[in-house]
Protein backbone atom coordinates (compact mmCIF):
# COMPACT_ATOMS: atom_id res chain seq x y z
CA UNK A 1 0.00 0.00 0.00
CA UNK A 2 1.03 3.43 -0.46
CA UNK A 3 1.85 6.06 1.84
CA UNK A 4 -0.85 8.53 1.93
CA UNK A 5 -0.85 11.98 4.13
CA UNK A 6 -4.05 12.56 5.90
CA UNK A 7 -3.38 15.31 7.30
CA UNK A 8 -0.72 17.91 7.06
CA UNK A 9 0.80 21.13 8.51
CA UNK A 10 3.86 23.30 8.55
CA UNK A 11 5.23 21.17 11.98
CA UNK A 12 3.03 17.86 12.26
CA UNK A 13 2.37 15.50 9.20
CA UNK A 14 0.22 11.88 9.92
CA UNK A 15 0.57 9.62 6.93
CA UNK A 16 -0.55 5.63 6.48
CA UNK A 17 1.88 3.72 6.18
CA UNK A 18 2.06 -0.05 4.78
CA UNK A 19 -1.34 -1.59 5.86
CA UNK A 20 -1.46 -1.38 9.23
CA UNK A 21 0.65 1.80 10.32
CA UNK A 22 0.61 5.33 10.95
CA UNK A 23 3.39 7.65 11.11
CA UNK A 24 3.35 11.20 12.80
CA UNK A 25 6.17 13.28 12.71
CA UNK A 26 6.13 16.81 14.36
CA UNK A 27 8.80 19.37 14.58
CA UNK A 28 9.63 20.95 17.92
CA UNK A 29 11.89 24.30 18.41
CA UNK A 30 13.74 22.80 21.24
CA UNK A 31 17.00 20.44 21.82
CA UNK A 32 16.19 16.79 21.64
CA UNK A 33 17.01 16.11 25.76
CA UNK A 34 14.43 18.01 26.71
CA UNK A 35 11.82 17.05 24.02
CA UNK A 36 12.56 13.36 25.73
CA UNK A 37 12.55 14.76 29.23
CA UNK A 38 9.08 16.19 28.55
CA UNK A 39 7.74 12.60 27.00
CA UNK A 40 8.94 10.43 29.62
CA UNK A 41 8.64 12.51 32.72
CA UNK A 42 5.66 12.67 34.82
CA UNK A 43 6.40 16.36 35.94
CA UNK A 44 6.19 17.25 32.70
CA UNK A 45 4.05 14.92 31.15
CA UNK A 46 1.51 16.14 33.14
CA UNK A 47 1.31 19.81 32.11
CA UNK A 48 0.84 19.07 27.83
CA UNK A 49 -0.22 15.63 27.42
CA UNK A 50 -3.83 15.41 25.56
CA UNK A 51 -5.77 17.68 23.43
CA UNK A 52 -7.24 21.07 24.20
CA UNK A 53 -9.31 21.51 27.44
CA UNK A 54 -8.13 17.68 28.99
CA UNK A 55 -5.84 16.99 32.15
CA UNK A 56 -4.13 14.10 32.61
CA UNK A 57 -5.40 12.65 35.94
CA UNK A 58 -3.25 9.76 36.35
CA UNK A 59 0.60 9.63 34.91
CA UNK A 60 2.71 6.50 36.18
CA UNK A 61 5.25 6.07 34.35
CA UNK A 62 7.91 3.26 35.09
CA UNK A 63 10.75 4.13 32.66
CA UNK A 64 12.79 1.05 31.69
CA UNK A 65 12.96 -1.60 30.16
CA UNK A 66 9.89 -3.68 30.82
CA UNK A 67 8.60 -0.65 32.76
CA UNK A 68 4.52 -0.32 32.60
CA UNK A 69 3.07 3.07 32.11
CA UNK A 70 -0.96 3.69 32.93
CA UNK A 71 -2.83 7.52 32.05
CA UNK A 72 -6.09 8.55 32.80
CA UNK A 73 -7.07 11.34 30.59
CA UNK A 74 -9.97 13.60 31.83
CA UNK A 75 -12.00 15.84 29.32
CA UNK A 76 -13.55 19.07 29.93
CA UNK A 77 -17.10 17.34 30.52
CA UNK A 78 -15.95 15.00 32.87
CA UNK A 79 -15.36 11.86 30.35
CA UNK A 80 -12.14 9.80 31.61
CA UNK A 81 -10.17 7.92 29.10
CA UNK A 82 -7.71 5.41 30.21
CA UNK A 83 -4.43 3.99 28.60
CA UNK A 84 -1.29 1.67 29.29
CA UNK A 85 1.25 0.06 27.88
CA UNK A 86 5.06 -1.35 28.90
CA UNK A 87 8.28 -0.15 27.54
CA UNK A 88 9.81 -2.63 25.16
CA UNK A 89 13.00 -0.76 24.00
CA UNK A 90 14.66 2.43 25.32
CA UNK A 91 17.88 4.52 24.08
CA UNK A 92 17.91 7.57 25.89
CA UNK A 93 17.66 10.32 24.43
CA UNK A 94 17.12 9.47 20.91
CA UNK A 95 14.56 6.49 21.11
CA UNK A 96 11.78 4.20 22.70
CA UNK A 97 9.30 1.79 21.97
CA UNK A 98 6.25 0.96 23.71
CA UNK A 99 2.88 -0.95 23.60
CA UNK A 100 -0.34 1.20 23.83
CA UNK A 101 -3.61 0.00 24.37
CA UNK A 102 -6.91 1.85 25.52
CA UNK A 103 -9.21 0.66 28.27
CA UNK A 104 -12.35 1.43 25.81
CA UNK A 105 -11.29 0.06 22.54
CA UNK A 106 -10.03 -3.21 21.41
CA UNK A 107 -6.36 -4.09 20.17
CA UNK A 108 -2.83 -3.11 20.93
CA UNK A 109 -0.50 -0.96 19.03
CA UNK A 110 3.22 -0.84 19.05
CA UNK A 111 4.64 2.67 19.19
CA UNK A 112 8.35 3.55 17.70
CA UNK A 113 9.40 6.77 18.77
CA UNK A 114 12.34 8.14 17.63
CA UNK A 115 13.90 11.69 18.18
CA UNK A 116 16.36 13.56 15.87
CA UNK A 117 17.96 17.07 16.23
CA UNK A 118 19.38 19.22 13.80
CA UNK A 119 20.35 22.76 14.23
CA UNK A 120 18.58 22.94 17.81
CA UNK A 121 14.98 21.88 16.78
CA UNK A 122 13.87 18.09 17.48
CA UNK A 123 11.76 15.85 14.77
CA UNK A 124 9.52 13.80 16.59
CA UNK A 125 8.89 10.46 14.59
CA UNK A 126 6.29 8.29 15.99
CA UNK A 127 5.34 4.96 14.09
CA UNK A 128 2.12 3.40 15.28
CA UNK A 129 1.71 -0.61 13.78
CA UNK A 130 -1.87 -1.62 14.39
CA UNK A 131 -2.74 -5.81 14.59
CA UNK A 132 -5.02 -4.65 11.47
CA UNK A 133 -6.39 -2.42 8.84
CA UNK A 134 -9.16 -2.14 10.40
CA UNK A 135 -8.14 -1.49 13.73
CA UNK A 136 -5.95 1.59 12.22
CA UNK A 137 -8.73 2.98 10.08
CA UNK A 138 -11.46 3.08 12.59
CA UNK A 139 -8.61 5.09 14.95
CA UNK A 140 -8.68 7.34 12.42
CA UNK A 141 -11.76 7.92 12.37
CA UNK A 142 -12.22 8.67 15.91
CA UNK A 143 -10.39 11.98 15.15
CA UNK A 144 -7.66 10.93 16.75
CA UNK A 145 -5.36 13.13 13.88
CA UNK A 146 -6.41 16.16 14.94
CA UNK A 147 -5.93 15.01 18.93
CA UNK A 148 -2.27 14.35 18.59
CA UNK A 149 -1.95 17.38 16.55
CA UNK A 150 -3.44 19.47 19.30
CA UNK A 151 -1.26 17.68 22.13
CA UNK A 152 1.66 18.22 20.38
CA UNK A 153 0.79 21.80 20.54
CA UNK A 154 0.50 21.38 24.34
CA UNK A 155 4.18 19.62 24.10
CA UNK A 156 5.49 22.54 22.14
CA UNK A 157 4.26 25.36 24.24
CA UNK A 158 5.20 23.26 27.57
CA UNK A 159 8.77 23.23 25.90
CA UNK A 160 8.97 26.99 25.38
CA UNK A 161 8.80 27.10 28.93
CA UNK A 162 11.56 24.75 30.17
CA UNK A 163 15.33 26.13 31.34
CA UNK A 164 17.38 26.65 27.69
CA UNK A 165 21.08 27.01 27.69
CA UNK A 166 22.76 28.80 24.32
CA UNK A 167 26.56 29.26 23.97
CA UNK A 168 28.48 31.74 21.71
CA UNK A 169 31.96 32.38 21.32
CA UNK A 170 33.68 35.10 19.46
CA UNK A 171 36.60 36.53 18.88
CA UNK A 172 37.27 40.54 19.20
CA UNK A 173 39.78 42.57 17.47
CA UNK A 174 40.60 43.98 21.30
CA UNK A 175 42.90 43.47 23.83
CA UNK A 176 40.73 41.77 27.04
CA UNK A 177 40.84 44.72 29.59
CA UNK A 178 39.24 47.10 26.18
CA UNK A 179 36.84 44.56 25.60
CA UNK A 180 35.71 43.96 30.03
CA UNK A 181 35.62 47.57 30.16
CA UNK A 182 33.23 47.53 27.18
CA UNK A 183 30.63 45.41 29.29
CA UNK A 184 30.93 47.19 32.42
CA UNK A 185 30.77 50.67 31.24
CA UNK A 186 27.59 51.73 31.14
CA UNK A 187 28.28 54.56 28.65
CA UNK A 188 29.83 51.91 26.80
CA UNK A 189 27.37 48.75 27.27
CA UNK A 190 24.29 51.53 26.21
CA UNK A 191 25.84 52.45 23.03
CA UNK A 192 25.82 48.19 21.74
CA UNK A 193 23.34 46.21 24.13
CA UNK A 194 20.95 44.84 22.22
CA UNK A 195 19.48 43.97 18.56
CA UNK A 196 20.68 46.19 15.46
CA UNK A 197 18.68 49.43 15.55
CA UNK A 198 18.00 48.93 19.20
CA UNK A 199 18.60 51.97 21.41
CA UNK A 200 18.93 52.00 25.41
CA UNK A 201 17.22 55.29 27.17
CA UNK A 202 18.08 53.97 30.54
CA UNK A 203 21.48 51.87 31.44
CA UNK A 204 22.15 51.96 34.71
CA UNK A 205 24.52 49.14 36.19
CA UNK A 206 26.75 49.05 39.35
CA UNK A 207 28.85 46.53 38.34
CA UNK A 208 30.27 44.60 41.81
CA UNK A 209 28.80 41.63 43.49
CA UNK A 210 25.02 41.82 44.66
CA UNK A 211 24.82 45.36 42.44
CA UNK A 212 22.08 45.91 40.32
CA UNK A 213 21.58 46.21 36.83
CA UNK A 214 18.71 48.19 35.19
CA UNK A 215 18.34 48.44 31.45
CA UNK A 216 15.29 49.28 29.03
CA UNK A 217 15.91 48.80 25.33
CA UNK A 218 13.97 50.80 22.71
CA UNK A 219 12.85 49.22 19.47
CA UNK A 220 12.69 50.76 16.47
CA UNK A 221 9.27 51.16 16.70
CA UNK A 222 9.51 52.53 19.98
CA UNK A 223 7.94 49.33 22.07
CA UNK A 224 10.41 49.33 25.26
CA UNK A 225 11.58 46.09 26.59
CA UNK A 226 12.73 47.03 30.28
CA UNK A 227 15.32 44.35 32.69
CA UNK A 228 16.74 44.03 35.43
CA UNK A 229 19.11 41.82 37.18
CA UNK A 230 21.93 41.61 40.04
CA UNK A 231 25.19 41.01 39.55
CA UNK A 232 26.52 37.91 41.28
CA UNK A 233 30.16 37.42 40.36
CA UNK A 234 33.58 40.01 39.47
CA UNK A 235 36.35 38.67 38.25
CA UNK A 236 38.61 41.39 36.10
CA UNK A 237 39.33 41.40 33.74
CA UNK A 238 38.24 37.42 33.05
CA UNK A 239 34.89 36.71 34.44
CA UNK A 240 31.71 38.40 35.00
CA UNK A 241 28.37 36.87 36.06
CA UNK A 242 24.48 37.98 36.41
CA UNK A 243 21.56 37.08 36.67
CA UNK A 244 18.37 39.16 34.50
CA UNK A 245 15.03 39.13 34.17
CA UNK A 246 12.59 40.90 31.44
CA UNK A 247 10.18 41.96 32.66
CA UNK A 248 6.33 42.48 31.12
CA UNK A 249 4.11 44.96 30.91
CA UNK A 250 2.92 44.64 34.61
CA UNK A 251 6.55 44.70 35.94
CA UNK A 252 6.79 40.80 36.27
CA UNK A 253 9.68 38.60 35.08
CA UNK A 254 9.03 36.92 32.34
CA UNK A 255 11.77 34.50 32.96
CA UNK A 256 15.27 34.57 34.59
CA UNK A 257 18.68 34.45 32.69
CA UNK A 258 21.64 33.75 34.16
CA UNK A 259 24.42 35.03 31.96
CA UNK A 260 28.22 33.94 32.66
CA UNK A 261 30.45 35.93 30.08
CA UNK A 262 34.10 34.66 30.01
CA UNK A 263 37.59 36.93 28.55
CA UNK A 264 39.97 35.16 27.60
CA UNK A 265 43.47 36.39 25.77
CA UNK A 266 43.77 35.09 22.21
CA UNK A 267 47.05 37.05 21.36
CA UNK A 268 46.33 40.83 21.27
CA UNK A 269 42.60 39.73 20.76
CA UNK A 270 40.16 38.42 23.14
CA UNK A 271 38.29 35.24 23.21
CA UNK A 272 34.97 35.94 24.12
CA UNK A 273 32.66 33.25 25.84
CA UNK A 274 28.90 34.19 26.65
CA UNK A 275 26.87 31.04 28.36
CA UNK A 276 23.02 31.93 29.03
CA UNK A 277 20.71 29.79 31.42
CA UNK A 278 17.25 30.53 30.62
CA UNK A 279 14.60 29.27 33.56
CA UNK A 280 11.37 30.31 35.07
CA UNK A 281 9.82 30.84 31.54
CA UNK A 282 6.71 31.96 31.91
CA UNK A 283 4.46 30.67 28.17
CA UNK A 284 4.17 34.57 27.30
CA UNK A 285 7.99 34.61 27.00
CA UNK A 286 8.01 31.86 24.31
CA UNK A 287 8.55 34.45 21.57
CA UNK A 288 11.86 36.39 23.74
CA UNK A 289 13.59 32.89 24.00
CA UNK A 290 12.75 32.22 19.97
CA UNK A 291 14.56 34.99 19.30
CA UNK A 292 17.36 34.83 22.08
CA UNK A 293 19.96 33.77 20.00
CA UNK A 294 19.97 35.77 16.99
CA UNK A 295 19.26 39.01 19.19
CA UNK A 296 22.57 37.53 21.14
CA UNK A 297 24.62 37.47 18.16
CA UNK A 298 23.05 41.11 16.65
CA UNK A 299 24.24 42.52 20.19
CA UNK A 300 28.02 41.56 19.79
CA UNK A 301 27.79 42.47 15.97
CA UNK A 302 27.39 46.01 17.86
CA UNK A 303 29.98 44.93 20.72
CA UNK A 304 33.00 44.25 17.63
CA UNK A 305 32.39 47.42 16.34
CA UNK A 306 32.47 49.42 19.71
CA UNK A 307 35.61 47.77 21.07
CA UNK A 308 37.07 48.33 17.53
CA UNK A 309 36.56 52.25 18.52
CA UNK A 310 37.61 51.85 21.46
CA UNK A 311 40.76 49.63 20.82
CA UNK A 312 42.17 52.50 18.41
CA UNK A 313 41.68 55.31 21.32
CA UNK A 314 43.63 52.89 23.81
CA UNK A 315 46.49 52.44 21.39
CA UNK A 316 46.98 56.25 21.12
CA UNK A 317 46.52 56.71 25.03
Amino acid sequence: MAASTVQNSPVFTLTKQSDREIVMTRIFDAPRHLVFEALTKPEHLTRWFGPHGWTLAVCEVDFRLGGAWRFVLRGPDGKQMGMRGVYREIAQPGRFVSTESFDDYPGESLNTLVLSEEDGKTTLTITVRYLSGEIRDAVLRSGMERGASQTYDRLAQHLGTQAREIVITRVFDAPREVVFKAWTDPQCLKRWWGPKNFTNPVCEVDVRPGGAMRIHMRAPDGTIYPMTGVYREIAEPERLVFAASALDAKGDPLFEQVTTVTFAEAGAKTKLTVELTFSKVKPEAAPHLAGAEMGWNMSLDRLAEEVGGMSAEHATS
